[in-house]
Parts: structure tokens; sequence; C-alpha cells
């Protein structure tokens, strides 16, 4: 927020009408700023770091990017109302800390009540760390994608296609398919958003897609090493081990 109380406003929806509904009813306030528009979630995620909103009104099914996916991008610096035509999604925008939730349509009045719960939230940032807000967004189901910020490009792909990852610091390198992507997220988090019956923490600092492994060698003294069926050789503690010999259905 400037300092003379404007606050710099992003408004993200792929319907043209419903962007017009609310640049219109935007209008009547003085104190907001609309800095750009765009119709999905890739130009969001791009909008949001150029421009450096302080309000972001975001729809949730949108191409490319969903609005929560773009919320995982974006990290919690910027205050969100969700506008969307589904309201089954309403308990997962509080979960994130989303400011409100305003079910299409909505009257002016609604949309002014939002905005005086964003005006106390800018400038505050949610308790929670962007991961834990991740894993809340999932409400117990499992990713069936992954994203990945790299600068101003996002690359997208399915979490079966996630050959492993590797805990570095506070990021998380993730194989697949011959290449490397490198997020900033706790490998307990992505474990945590990754299907059980796919995905096995072998190591404090390795996850293994189970289909991956092609075999399991002895290395060194009581020590083990998953070796992957392009080659790649992963460490296996003792307790990744048990699990992992529980998975592939051999005794531990």
């Amino acid at each position: 927020m400037k300092q003379d109380g404007t606050i710099r406003t992003l408004i993200v929806d792929d319907e043209d009408l419903a962007r017009q509904v609310i640049r219109e009813m935007l209008r009547s306030h003085s104190e907001i700023e609309i800095v750009g528009e765009c119709a999905n979630g890739f130009d969001a995620v791009k909008l949001v770091s150029e421009l450096k909103p302080d309000l972001l009104f975001l729809d949730v099914q949108m191409p490319k990017l969903d609005g929560f996916e773009v919320l995982e991008l974006i990290g919690n610096d910027v205050a969100v109302i969700f506008a969307t035509a589904y309201d089954e999604h309403a308990i997962r925008a509080f979960e994130v800390h989303a400011v409100d939730y305003l079910l299409k349509p909505f009257r002016a009045e609604r949309l002014n009540d939002a905005l005086e719960r964003a005006k106390e939230r800018i400038g505050k940032k949610p308790a929670a760390a962007p991961d834990q807000l991740l894993a809340a967004a999932r409400s117990g189901s499992y990713s069936e994608r992954i994203v990945v910020k790299d600068g101003t490009r996002v690359h997208i792909f399915p979490a079966a296609k996630l050959d492993y990852a590797e805990a570095q610091d506070d990021y998380v390198a993730m194989a697949s398919q011959g290449k490397k992507y490198l997020k900033q997220q706790t490998i307990s988090n992505l474990e945590s958003s990754l299907d059980p019956k796919n995905f096995v923490r072998i190591h404090r600092s390795y996850l293994v897609n189970l289909e991956r492994v092609a075999r399991l060698e002895p290395y060194g003294k009581d020590s083990h090493i998953a070796i992957l069926h392009d080659g790649a050789r992963l460490p296996v503690s003792r307790a990744g081990l048990a699990r992992l010999k529980e998975f592939l259905g051999e005794k531990a």
C-alpha cells in the first residue's frame, strides 16, 4: 500500500465480463488503483512479480494454472480475494488465508465487505509459511501435477512424472524425465502433497516414485541404495529401507 493509502490491485479472471464487473464495482473506491488485468494463471504470476500489487482479485478455475496454483507460486505477500462461480472451493480458500471468497454473482455490498477485510490484512503476512499454506490448500487431496516457478517461467508436469526429489536446505530438487527443477519447498511438505501409494520417503533427504525403483543393493555396512530404472542411485536409510521393502512387497 502506498503512503497515501492507495491499494494497488490486480484482477485475474478468464472471463472478460467478470473482470468488467469487478472493475465497475471498484470505481466508487477512490483508494483502489487497478494496476493490471489478465485472463490466465501464467500471466497472473508474471504480473504479480512485475507489478507488486497489494491486492489480488483471483478466479479459481482458469486455463493453464488455477487460482490455488497461482497462490502457491506468488507466496503470501499479497492479499487475495477469490471471486468464483464455484462454492466448493470456499473452505480451501480460507485455509490458505484468503481475505474473502466472493461467489458470483455478488453484490457491490458484498465486495465492499471484502475490501474492508483486505484493508485490515494488507501489510500483515499470514502466520503460516508458504509451504504450510500449500499443504492446507489441498484439503486432504493429493497433487495431480507439480508447478515450479523459475524466474519468469513456470514449469508444469504431472506428479506421476516425478522420478525422485532431493532436499537441499530450504529447497527441493525434483528430477523428472532427465530434467531437474528447484523449488522453495520442504521435502516433508512435498511428501504430504503426493499420494503415499506411489511415493515413499526413503531417506531424510530423498523421496522416490516407487515405479522408478529397479532394485535395492547393499552399500557398505548396514546401508543400502535404491537403483532407479534410469540408473540414478539414491541413499536409503534404515527406516527408509523398511518402508521401501514394505511397499515392494518384501519382508522388512
